[in-house]
């Protein structure tokens, strides 16, 4: 059974009511981030990979868990934890703040030894991460954003029209925007799992926006598609792509829920983060990108006098 089909859904008609919710959860996420800077001093709430802080792994000598160490080190409390290596293996990070790194390792080794006993494990290696390392880190995640839009835009433009590119820029700026609001208003810490998974975002956002403008080109280019509404055109091509955008996003979305029943704290972060990325993506990618193309249509034009232009010129030299 083929979901949606023959669906006639007028979503463009409704861009307005999605501007104006897609607006309204933007600046409430812009106010977030400016609470966040007078509140903690930073419009996200930065890991120890971007702020600096300390590395510590540990080897365990019996069999242990992730989970069991989190319990020893505070539960919900405790800085993140990771397998690293061997089986039994571990590193913790924790922020420096006004201690230094002598002091933190004394208190998980204590925290520790009173849970496994001083002799089920051993202080393998310590470390500091230095801020400097941090804000280069920030600086490349932005410039790898950054340069996915340029890339973007010059890859669509090729393979499409110039204001395709633009919507799906746009689109993509607009799931970035929301998804970095939710993270600056519940204060999800951002380490490089959590820019791996705005990055994942990018693609998703991109793949299923150029989906929906693939079927709005075939069928601008079918017979009398220049001359149809551009809204009755639009409107179908989303309707057209409507049950592959659902399944896509319905079995994403499945098994991202399941990674979150199953995988434990260390990536429900990396976990929530993309399951909203999906979300929003597959919503932007009808109700941002589409009604985009059609607002710098209205503006701009979509080139029938330019390729006009052009067909004289090759009429006129031949």
């Amino acid at each position: 059974m083929r979901l949606f089909d023959q669906a006639k859904y007028r979503f463009i008609e409704n861009r307005r009511r999605a501007y104006l919710m897609s607006g309204t959860v933007m600046l409430v996420g812009i106010a977030g981030m400016i609470f966040n800077v007078f509140s903690i001093g930073s419009w996200q709430n930065y890991g120890v990979d971007f702020t600096g802080g300390s590395l510590i792994q540990v080897q365990f000598h019996q069999p242990a868990t992730a989970g069991q160490l989190r319990a020893a080190l505070g539960g919900s409390q405790a800085p993140p934890i990771t397998r690293f290596g061997e089986e039994n293996e571990f590193t913790i990070r924790a922020p420096l703040g006004n201690s230094t790194v002598e002091t933190i390792r004394a208190s998980f080794e204590g925290q520790l030894a009173t849970a496994f006993g001083s002799d089920a494990f051993t202080i393998v290696r310590t470390e500091t991460v230095g801020p400097k390392i941090g804000e280069e880190l920030q600086r490349n995640a932005f410039l790898a954003i950054l340069f996915s839009f340029v890339l973007t835009l010059l890859y669509i433009a090729m393979r499409f029209e110039l204001r395709f590119g633009l919507a799906a820029v746009i689109a993509t700026a607009h799931d970035i925007l929301i998804t970095l609001g939710f993270l600056a208003l519940f204060r999800v810490e951002i380490a490089l799992p959590t820019v791996a998974a705005i990055l994942t975002i990018v693609g998703y956002s991109l793949n299923d926006t150029i989906v929906v403008f693939d079927r709005v080109r075939e069928n601008l280019n079918a017979k009398g598609g220049r001359r149809q509404d551009p809204v009755d055109l639009l409107n179908r091509s989303i309707n057209e792509t409507l049950p592959r955008t659902v399944l896509t996003s319905g079995t994403t979305l499945a098994v991202l829920g399941a990674l979150l029943a199953v995988g434990g704290a260390v990536i429900r972060d990396f976990t929530v983060v993309l399951m909203l990325g999906v979300a929003i993506g597959t919503y932007s990618s009808i109700f941002v990108a589409s009604p985009a193309l059609l607002e710098i249509q209205k503006r701009f034009g979509d080139g029938t006098a330019r390729r006009e232009r052009k067909k004289r010129r090759a009429q006129v030299t031949t």
